[in-house]
């Protein structure tokens, strides 16, 4: 318990650190937010009311900490480019990020497993070295080059999938699946040669220890003691690696977002950096950090709690 509660404090202050960086680098950037969001026809005298409206003639810090309060209970500030408030930009993004990710998680983690599992099984024969060889693939070719790949030679072929843009699933379920299908393969694609790899490694070294000679010294079928035994704790390093794949995820949706020009929260933050949107930026930045470290929290804490219970249960 004191571990869990270490991490949870730790995390809090990474949050903060963050946030704070963030905030000074968008701060010393060159030239002023607020020129650029008037445009090159705006007055000094509106400059100034602007800057003063949102307390940005206050020095760096106070701005800092003003903005940190409001943060707190969930106020980002509101936005120059499209004069909402951050928190409704997000929170109207936010859907189709969550769809896109839940479905490349969908595809990549029940895939990823069993290949690992029967790659394991099969060391050095057919399926094995398939599974290898798509290890490479997945390592060796970037997101944006498979998304670009899928958009010719895919999406421009065939017109069950649409090139750009989204079908939202309140007007076609239909539709919003098969907006949603190609940059969800291709996210799910990277996650999918990690995983094989952890996972074929770690059951190929529990299917050498020494209880997989006592599970056929004792007559136990070989799928019942491969179930119970090394699969089980194959599965511990994987579930690691699965939050770190998801913490990832974050970061490829920005760019598998702006390629397919879907209305999510990485184009959105695309766009905001584009136009030095910086009350956006930085909502954007803080609520990804956060996101990132609440699943990697996560993840360290059910590792903790599935380590003890399964020394428990050796013992």
């Amino acid at each position: 318990m004191k571990e869990i509660i270490r991490r949870i404090v730790s995390s809090i202050v990474l949050i903060i650190v963050v946030s704070f960086i963030t905030f000074f680098m968008l701060m010393m950037i060159p030239g002023d937010a607020v020129e650029i969001s008037l445009g090159t026809e705006t007055t000094p005298e509106r400059v100034r009311e602007l800057r003063a409206a949102l307390g940005m003639d206050a020095p760096w810090y106070t701005q800092y900490l003003s903005w940190l309060t409001h943060a707190i209970t969930g106020d980002f500030g509101v936005s120059f480019t499209y004069g909402e408030t951050v928190t409704s930009l997000l929170t109207s993004r936010l859907p189709v990020t969550l769809s896109l990710m839940v479905m490349a998680i969908i595809i990549a983690v029940p895939l990823a497993l069993t290949i690992g599992v029967f790659a394991a099984l099969k060391q050095n024969k057919t399926f094995d070295i398939i599974a290898r060889t798509l290890m490479q693939i997945g390592d060796a070719m970037p997101q944006f080059w498979i998304a670009l790949i899928f958009l010719v030679y895919i999406a421009a072929q065939f017109d069950v999938f649409p090139i750009s843009g989204f079908t939202p699933f309140t007007e076609s379920v239909y539709g919003g699946f098969m907006s949603l299908l190609l940059p969800a393969l291709v996210l799910a694609f990277g996650m999918i040669a990690t995983l094989i790899r952890i996972v074929r490694s770690s059951m190929l070294h529990s299917l050498k220890q020494d209880y997989m000679l006592m599970t056929r010294v004792s007559g136990m079928n070989p799928v019942v003691a491969i179930i119970k035994y090394p699969l089980r704790d194959a599965l511990i390093a994987p579930l690691t690696v699965i939050g770190i794949q998801i913490a990832g995820l974050i970061s490829g949706v920005i760019v598998v977002e702006s390629i397919f020009s879907l209305p999510g929260v990485g184009r959105l933050l695309f766009s905001a950096v584009l136009k030095r949107d910086l009350f956006l930026i930085l909502g954007l930045v803080s609520f990804i950090v956060t996101s990132v470290i609440i699943i990697t929290l996560i993840t360290d804490i059910l590792y903790i709690l599935l380590n003890k219970r399964m020394r428990r249960e050796e013992s």
